[in-house]
């Protein structure tokens, strides 16, 4: 069926000749003599379409359009009259009605109407569904008073539009941070435009952030509209702002100050109304005294200063990310449920997690992808994070002297922070603090070979 369709008319004769028409296009058809019956109808039998009339006894089609809309009853609605005027097709549009069709009926008008109803009808589902899962890709998840706390700050920040400074490490979600103020801003229907400050070169982020005119610099072949025009009305998320050239931060300063950008090569000012929310993981006093951030720049960016705390700050919070990762990576792909041992558990909850919820997440979708266990087991968890396991660390106590225990334990530590950086010898050599020829000299005599290993 291409959909069903309830038709509300007291006339009998009208109702049979819908019928006839929509039957024979494939449509699936209900009906009702008066607004009462219909009204019952669209919760049993919740339609995709309402042709509906106006004059009618008893409960008109006005009147049911109110109560649709009191009730919060979403269906699509064409209403239909044979004394239609003005008044009556503005009223019935503004209670909600999709169109309005003056009888006798065309055939072909009536189906072209109700062929775009339920386009329309589609299309929204389709949107709702999309903001739904997007909003499910950004949801904030933990019960700590530290995520109360940002909550609470969030309530009170969004209604506004001051500019809004979120600090805090790598991942621990500054992003998520923006993004649930935006969602619950006066601003939410207009756009949320991005900015990631540190992954644009200094040549390039003045034409990202205000854009550019055709032929202004080598390479501008075309006019660019920047991201504070993009964002007109809408909110401007400045991720690592920390990171941006002293001279781009004076052109941001201007912008923040007047409301409004002038293109690169352009002759005129554009006013703009954006919300700037910025976010970084450094300390801005720190670097103001360092002579990398201006002064004037940060008391504008931190009118509202949220802190996110890392992970290691909040664990209560770990359990229920875990879950929550676990039961959506499953979901996603199509895997049978798992869970953990109260041992692997704890393993989650004591670790450090330098790279925070962004690296619990990675950590859960490995383990969840190389482990083929409903339950998972401590050493599964350990292995996944490359610290050494109750088996390996009892290897160790097997050691016959001291001198083959120290070997056999900084063996283990070596492989563990190769697991940590990603096998890069440079990033490894690094955290732990010794040269790149010492830790090659030390694999080569532990034996530790893998294709793996890079720069």
């Amino acid at each position: 069926m291409k959909g069903r369709i309830l038709v509300v008319d007291d006339e009998e004769g009208i109702r049979d000749t819908l019928r006839l028409i929509l039957e024979y296009e494939g449509y699936e058809y209900i009906e009702a003599a008066d607004g009462t019956s219909a009204l019952s109808l669209l919760t049993e039998e919740k339609p995709d379409l309402l042709l509906l009339d106006i004059k009618m006894p008893g409960m008109d089609g006005l009147e049911l359009l109110r109560r649709l809309k009191e009730e919060g009853i979403d269906t699509q609605v064409v209403v239909i009259s044979g004394h239609g005027t003005i008044a009556t097709a503005v009223e019935a549009t503004r209670l909600g009605a999709f169109d309005f069709l003056e009888k006798p009926l065309e055939r072909e008008k009536l189906l072209l109407v109700i062929r775009n109803a339920l386009k329309q009808k589609r299309l929204t589902e389709e949107n709702r569904e999309l903001k739904l899962r997007f909003a499910k890709d950004y949801e904030m998840v933990g019960r700590s008073e530290a995520i109360r706390k940002i909550w609470r700050e969030i309530e009170m920040a969004a209604p506004t539009a001051a500019t809004i400074l979120i600090t805090g490490e790598s991942g621990v979600g500054k992003e998520l941070v923006a993004r649930a103020i935006h969602e619950t801003s006066p601003r939410r229907r207009e756009r949320f435009v991005q900015v990631n400050c540190a992954a644009i070169p200094d040549d390039l982020i003045e034409s990202e952030l205000f854009g550019h005119e055709k032929g202004s610099f080598t390479g501008a072949t075309e006019r660019k509209i920047g991201k504070f025009e993009l964002a007109d009305r809408g909110t401007l998320f400045l991720d690592e702002v920390g990171d941006m050239s002293l001279k781009t931060q004076a052109k941001l300063l201007r912008v923040l100050q007047e409301g409004e950008v002038e293109r690169i090569g352009g002759n005129r000012t554009i006013k703009v109304d954006v919300r700037v929310i910025a976010a970084t993981n450094k300390d801005l006093k720190r670097e103001i005294e360092k002579g990398n951030f201006r002064e004037e720049l940060f008391y504008r960016l931190n009118v509202v200063p949220i802190y996110v705390p890392p992970l290691r700050e909040r664990r209560e919070d770990i359990p229920i990310l875990v879950d929550y990762f676990t039961r959506e990576f499953c979901a996603k792909n199509n895997f049978r449920k798992r869970s953990y041992t109260k041992g692997a558990m704890e393993v989650f909850v004591n670790h450090r997690w330098p790279g925070n919820v962004r690296e619990l997440k990675n950590t859960v979708e490995r383990i969840l992808i190389l482990s083929s266990k409903e339950v998972v087991d401590e050493e599964e968890v350990l292995r996944a994070l490359g610290e050494p396991s109750p088996r390996q660390m009892g290897d160790l106590f097997k050691a016959r002297s001291l001198r083959e225990f120290r070997q056999l334990a900084e063996r283990e530590f070596i492989l563990a922070k190769l697991k940590e950086c990603g096998f890069n010898i440079s990033k490894t050599a690094e955290a732990l603090d010794t040269p790149r020829s010492n830790l090659y000299k030390k694999m080569r005599q532990y034996g530790i070979v893998t294709s793996r290993l890079g720069d």
